[in-house]
């Protein structure tokens, strides 16, 4: 059994609190927030301590998910991983490349699992696609929320842009070429709506787009290669893969088969922190390595830098 703490009880770090209370493999320890009375709400509910100061806590414990704003994601990690901590860190991973670096070197310094939060690896629309063979020629994603004003200490591309930035790279597993980018703020002081072109070495070329002022909601993701097309439903697990087939559809046609999943939704922030004491308890691959998040804020700051110049009037 590893000993855990949560660092950062807000919205999503009482979801972690409360898995980690739920599985027999973890002794959850503490829940820490600056916000006192939420750390005493989350530790009544999950029967573990409460702190307001998460340095009480260096060297105590086994393990670590923090959840705190973006900004502070750099100060807490490094404290802990240099403690000799392992770190499950939200995405993304840091504000800066060079903070990004840094706790990746810690980390490997140490020997210490270090994992990043990007939760759509565990969606089980896109586990389902391990056993295909991608080799995607495009790429389009569409990611669009309703606005909340919680999220708003990133921009759209950090905030949700970045889930569909860390897949891509992980499918196409080439070098970006070239960047287009476009955006610009709507309801707050960042970018709320942005879309990026991305052009790779190995010819794949992806589409994004990423909104946090719609109307509704979607995260979809389609994929076209020369033997396939490809959706994903990330919102309602869903997968649609569509082949050539052997037939005619019309003369010198071939059919077009279409094989349609959907699964029932699995708690992937569960499957996540599964994942991460795996890795801790039983040596298993890190799922989404420190590694995996550097290269994905990479490529976020690259569209966000591209934003800011196409739009200087706009401001983070």
């Amino acid at each position: 059994m590893t000993s855990c703490a949560v660092i950062g009880v807000g919205y999503l770090g009482k979801f972690h609190a409360q898995k980690y209370a739920e599985l027999p493999n973890a002794d959850l320890s503490a829940v820490v927030d600056v916000d006192v009375e939420a750390a005493r709400s989350s530790a009544a509910e999950c029967g573990c301590r409460a702190l307001g100061d998460y340095r009480e806590l260096l060297g105590e414990v086994e393990a670590v998910s923090i959840a705190v704003p973006t900004v502070d994601h750099f100060a807490v990690a490094r404290d802990f991983l240099s403690s000799g901590t392992h770190v499950l860190l939200e995405k993304p991973i840091t504000s800066t490349l060079d903070e990004a670096r840094e706790l990746n070197r810690i980390a490997r310094d140490k020997g210490l699992v270090f994992q990043i939060g990007h939760l759509e690896r565990f969606n089980s629309a896109f586990l389902d696609l391990a056993d295909v063979d991608l080799d995607p020629l495009f790429i389009e994603c569409h990611r669009l929320a309703p606005f909340k004003p919680r999220a708003t200490d990133v921009n759209v591309v950090l905030d949700l842009m970045i889930h569909d930035i860390d897949l891509i790279l992980g499918i196409v597993g080439s070098p970006v070429k070239t960047l287009a980018a476009s955006g610009t703020p709507v309801l707050s002081k960042g970018i709320d709506i942005a879309n990026a072109r991305l052009e790779f070495d190995n010819g794949c070329v992806a589409n994004v787009t990423s909104s946090r002022v719609s109307m509704k909601s979607e995260r979809k993701m389609r994929m076209f290669q020369s033997d396939a097309y490809i959706s994903i439903d990330f919102q309602n697990s869903g997968l649609a893969i569509h082949r050539i087939g052997e037939k005619e559809m019309f003369p010198g046609v071939p059919e077009i088969l279409r094989e349609e999943s959907t699964f029932e939704k699995n708690d992937a922030l569960k499957a996540e922190i599964v994942a991460f004491l795996d890795a801790i308890q039983n040596g298993a691959p890190v799922v989404v390595s420190g590694d995996d998040g550097e290269r994905a804020l990479e490529t976020a700051i690259r569209i966000t830098d591209m934003v800011y110049a196409n739009h200087p009037e706009s401001s983070q």
